[in-house]
């Protein structure tokens, strides 16, 4: 939501930890239609020490926390563990403003139907995947305003000429989040628009509902995120996307980075409110991580888990033996120290600048 050469502000924080902050919605704000900004070195450099750099990795950490099993004390005494899973509550009875998002994306995934593949013969992606783009574009407005709460789109823009507005922000990162028309492609950087877009959402006041601690993180992880992946992979399978950036069997995964992290959360030690998260661990009955080379047992816990569900996608688009096609996850899958520290490690990967000491 700010130029990625300003300087990092302190977070807000939720007890010790920290939170995206929100904008006080009396202040103008300066909006800005995003712009490609990293084009070298030097440029990269100013990214990861800017405030833009900071608010992705806050709320990253903040959903990511939320994700995490928690314990508590039950009236008999006893430790209770309750976990977040996919197909809970948090996705079926979400609050008002993740079923509205969960409306606007079902939508979304209808212009599938309006446009279908081209059956004719193609050596990369469907060029129909055009088509359904343009369907998008032309409704995104309409999808915005219909889908989304009144006073976001009532702030006040601070004057620094651009003209632009929060909707000009919030649409640009929305059809950044479903791939490149002109490439015929999907990768993590189209993730992170979808990302953004929810930062911004958030940045603006939008998740205000009343909920417990956590609650809203969850129900956007659950309730927006995950079903955002779905409509993903159809889009993927549909339309026969290419990998966007890919490294190949030296990346993690041709599409999706996040899943892995939210899903490994969902695996580790559980927590109290007050404890940080894990960095080892597992909680009580938790797949093993070898399990992700056995389909059968992936199909099974994709209901359930993000991790296995982004597994089983990977499954359903590469053919051979795990270790070939996916290595990097296929040597994460002998980490020996529980799901706790397979979180970690692909956090430290992520955002590198919170944890430094």
């Amino acid at each position: 939501m700010e130029p990625p050469s300003q300087p990092a502000k302190q977070q807000q924080t939720e007890g010790s930890f920290p939170v995206l902050e929100i904008l006080d919605p009396a202040a103008p704000h300066v909006f800005l239609k995003p712009a490609k900004q990293i084009n070298d070195g030097q440029d990269v450099a100013r990214f990861l020490t800017s405030k833009a750099y900071r608010d992705i990795g806050t709320f990253v950490l903040q959903l990511n926390r939320a994700m995490c099993p928690r314990k508590s004390t039950g009236p008999d005494g006893k430790e209770k563990i309750q976990t977040f899973l996919i197909g809970s509550e948090y996705e079926t009875q979400p609050v008002e403003s993740v079923k509205k998002l969960q409306q606007m994306l079902a939508r979304i995934e209808v212009f599938i139907e309006q446009a279908p593949p081209d059956q004719g013969p193609r050596r990369f992606g469907n060029v129909s995947f055009r088509k359904w783009y343009q369907l998008l574009e032309a409704e995104v407005a309409a999808l915005l305003r219909e889908h989304l709460p009144e006073p976001v789109f009532r702030r006040s823009p601070g004057d620094n000429g651009s003209g632009s507005t929060a909707e000009v922000e919030l649409t640009s990162y929305l059809l950044g989040a479903f791939g490149s028309a002109q490439r015929l492609d999907y990768g993590t950087g189209h993730e992170l628009s979808f990302l953004a877009f929810l930062g911004c959402l958030w940045k603006l006041g939008a998740f205000k509902d009343e909920t417990p601690n956590g609650d809203i993180e969850r129900n956007i992880v659950l309730g927006v995120f995950e079903p955002y992946l779905r409509v993903i992979r159809r889009l993927i399978l549909t339309y026969t996307l290419e990998p966007a950036g890919t490294h190949g069997v030296w990346g993690l995964d041709d599409h999706s980075f996040q899943p892995y992290i939210y899903g490994s959360a969902q695996l580790t030690r559980a927590i109290s409110e007050t404890e940080a998260m894990p960095t080892e661990g597992s909680v009580f009955r938790a797949p093993k991580p070898s399990t992700i080379v056995k389909p059968e047992y992936v199909e099974e816990e994709r209901k359930r888990n993000m991790y296995f569900s982004a597994v089983g996608f990977i499954n359903d688009v590469k053919k051979g033996p795990f270790w070939e096609h996916s290595p990097i996850l296929f040597d994460i899958s002998g980490i020996k120290d529980g799901w706790g520290k397979i979180n970690k490690v692909l956090l430290v990967y992520t955002t590198p600048f919170l944890h430094s000491g």
